[in-house]
């Protein structure tokens, strides 16, 4: 009906604004604006008006009544005689719509009621839900306490079930340990009354608990029966390690250590019995390896074969050595007593497996003693981590190891010692400690610390004497009789062969380690042999002869040098530089013998002046002799030479060189002679004797390629 009204009152405004039609000026109309005045205009306030008109300036309604130039008044009047009317026509559409009415407010209280009911069941469906959620809480309460109840039950079930699992003694437990076989059922028996057994020990509340009263008496019982079973059971397999031809490692590893449980149970819950098994073990095997090792050497000494004696040393006249004074097999090579040579192969093959000696002998194979040494010593290693790692493992001890093989080192420590003092052998000694080396790294890369005292101990019981027995080869050539060694023979004399292939030897062994003390010890044996060869060579008659003596022993020790150590030491240049200076020598004193003269003139006179007016000034008629002399036998006296120089030399590569600086030099004497004669007065005529450079050169070339 509002909306009605309205309508109404938009029409009858439209109405009134179609009736005006013209645009008008709100500020010109304003100001003929007249206000009517009334009983309450003093009370009334024009505050704000401006500001009031100034916000309905853009308001079409208002601009359009205003417009029309109708009073506030009038128009109000028409508003309220069209909303008279609205009235009225809403009365009248009342009335019509009066049926409809009714029987919408019959509806409406129909429904009220309707939600009446519903209001009152939702209410009581309320209060049961409060009921219902109280229940609940309640009910929740009631199972958070009973949870905690079963949770501390459960609990104190599973302590009590563990504590009578713990303490219980099964009859089947009785069964196996009082009569059953030790066997992996007997052991995880051990394991279970070891268990009850630290459990009635250990924990307080249990020794005060009323059922260990009953129960520790049949556990010491039970405790005393495993105890007293399986000392007896590894007794039993303890005096099987001492049976002959028992292989002690696989009895260890495969039986042995399949009852290592044992010695534990022994260990926390039978002391005394475990000290006896210990005592046992360590005895048994203390004789068993010593024997075995005392047998092994023995077997030994058989297959040794003696390399030197006290008489083989370098400085040694050979004739003074005599076969029958040397030990049960003398050698066919006496050059291997200095001569490392295949003996070498010992530090390649130094993992090899140990000899087996009856093998050997019914070979009748004889080996130097540092390949038995090495062989031993494979041994021991060997055996040595295996029982170590045994006694780890079985006993959870190695101090026991120590105990062990005390007898094992005391016999091979004698073998040791017996053997050192007679060793005159300094090659066999350096091979030696070098196995020594190489054991101590093969059982540090095993991590096997047992043998570090005693490899060390030999190391340094071997270092001695091989000092000892390089000094005896050192005073050898320090007190050597000149007159006894030397022999009227200017090849390579075999005391400095021996001393060559003595030192190349050692090099050899030495350049792996570097070990300093022995290069100054080498130093010291070069020097005793220098002065020794220089006595040797003064012996004979001619200095000639002395070079070549000289030369010859220099070549071959460079030679046997170069072969263990081909980059060449401090030695090998030594010998090198007194091989070139001798060298020299040789060559001047192989010319002086067959040119002297020519050599002579060119040395004294060839450098003066022939145009000098000198009264010693060459001359044609001094000369000529020289020139027809050298053309006439030039080329025998070179025969001559080559001849002599083979016959002089050992080494035909030494002897080439040897030959071709001869000739070199002879070359250039003859050049500076043919250069002095081109400068003398008249010299001219004497062209047709002399020889040309050309075919000089042509016969050393010759010479050269015989070579």
């Amino acid at each position: 009906m509002a909306n009605v009204a309205t309508n109404k009152v938009g029409q009858s405004y439209g109405e009134t604004n179609d009736a005006q039609k013209n645009v008008f000026d709100l500020g010109a109309f304003v100001g003929d604006l007249t206000v009517e005045e009334d009983a309450s205009s003093d009370d009334m306030s024009l505050e704000g008006l401006q500001q009031e008109l100034e916000e309905c300036k853009n308001d079409d309604v208002v601009a359009n009544i205003l417009s029309k130039g109708t009073t506030l008044r009038e128009y109000t009047k028409g508003v309220e005689n069209n909303l008279r009317q609205v009235e009225l026509d809403s009365i009248q559409d009342y009335i019509k719509e009066s049926d409809n009415l009714v029987s919408l407010h019959d509806q409406i209280r129909e429904c009220d009621s309707i939600l009446s009911q519903m209001e009152t069941l939702l209410s009581g469906f309320q209060s049961e839900i409060g009921s219902i959620s109280s229940d609940i809480k309640i009910l929740q309460e009631k199972s958070m306490d009973m949870g905690l109840k079963l949770k501390n039950r459960k609990v104190a079930e599973s302590s009590l079930a563990k504590f009578v699992e713990d303490i219980i003694v099964p009859p089947r437990m009785v069964d196996i340990i009082v009569d059953g076989e030790v066997n992996d059922e007997y052991m995880r028996t051990l394991e279970i009354l070891s268990k009850k057994l630290k459990f009635v020990d250990v924990d307080p509340m249990v020794k005060a608990s009323k059922a260990l009263k009953d129960v520790q008496p049949e556990l010491e019982k039970l405790r005393q029966k495993a105890v007293s079973k399986v000392f007896d059971f590894i007794v039993q397999k303890l005096y099987a390690l001492r049976k002959p031809k028992t292989n002690i490692q696989i009895l260890q590893q495969n039986v042995l250590l399949k009852y290592k449980y044992v010695v534990s149970f022994l260990k926390e819950h039978g002391n005394e019995v475990y000290t006896e098994v210990r005592g046992a073990y360590m005895d048994t095997m203390n004789k068993v390896l010593s024997a075995h090792f005392r047998a092994y050497i023995l077997a030994l000494e058989k297959l040794q074969l003696d390399i030197a004696t006290s008489s083989d040393l370098i400085g040694v006249e050979t004739r003074s050595s005599s076969l029958f004074l040397r030990g049960r097999e003398p050698l066919k090579n006496r050059s291997a007593v200095f001569a490392l040579g295949e003996r070498i192969k010992i530090l390649k093959e130094i993992d090899e497996p140990a000899l087996i000696p009856h093998i050997a002998e019914a070979s009748s194979s004889k080996y130097p003693y540092e390949v038995l040494f090495r062989s031993l010593h494979k041994l021991l290693m060997d055996t040595a981590t295996s029982e170590y790692n045994f006694c780890d493992d079985f006993f959870g001890e190695e101090s026991i190891f120590y105990e062990i093989f005390a007898g094992p080192f005391a016999v091979i420590d004698e073998h040791f010692n017996s053997i050192l003092p007679n060793c005159y052998d300094a090659i066999g000694l350096m091979l030696m400690i070098g196995i020594i080396r190489q054991h101590q790294l093969i059982m540090s890369r095993r991590r096997i610390p047992c043998l570090d005292l005693y490899l060390d101990k030999v190391n340094i019981s071997l270092w001695p004497r091989f000092k000892m027995v390089f000094d005896m080869h050192l005073s050898s050539l320090r007190n050597a009789n000149v007159r006894t060694l030397w022999e009227d023979d200017v090849h390579p004399h075999y005391v400095m062969r021996r001393y060559a292939e003595f030192t190349a030897s050692l090099i050899r062994l030495n350049v792996e380690y570097g070990d300093g003390q022995l290069e100054l010890n080498l130093e010291r044996l070069r020097m005793a042999v220098d002065d020794l060869l220089m006595k040797l060579a003064k012996m004979f008659p001619k200095t000639k002869l002395q070079i070549v003596f000289l030369i010859n022993n220099y070549d071959m020790t460079i030679s046997v040098l170069k072969e263990a150590a081909p980059e060449g030491g401090k030695i090998q240049m030594h010998f090198e530089e007194l091989l070139k200076s001798n060298t020299t020598l040789f060559v001047e004193e192989l010319l002086l013998e067959h040119f002297s003269d020519i050599i002579k003139f060119v040395k004294t006179r060839a450098s003066e002046d022939p145009s000098s007016s000198s009264e010693k000034a060459i001359t044609v008629a001094e000369v000529e002799p020289l020139v027809k002399d050298f053309a006439s036998r030039w080329k025998a006296a070179i025969e001559l030479m080559h001849k002599d120089v083979i016959t002089s030399f050992s080494s035909l590569l030494c002897g080439m060189e040897i030959l071709r600086a001869a000739l070199t030099q002879l070359l250039l004497y003859y050049t500076r002679l043919s250069d002095c004669i081109k400068r003398i007065v008249g010299g001219s005529a004497l062209n047709k004797d002399l020889v040309s450079i050309s075919s000089i050169m042509y016969e050393i070339r010759k010479y050269s390629r015989t070579f």
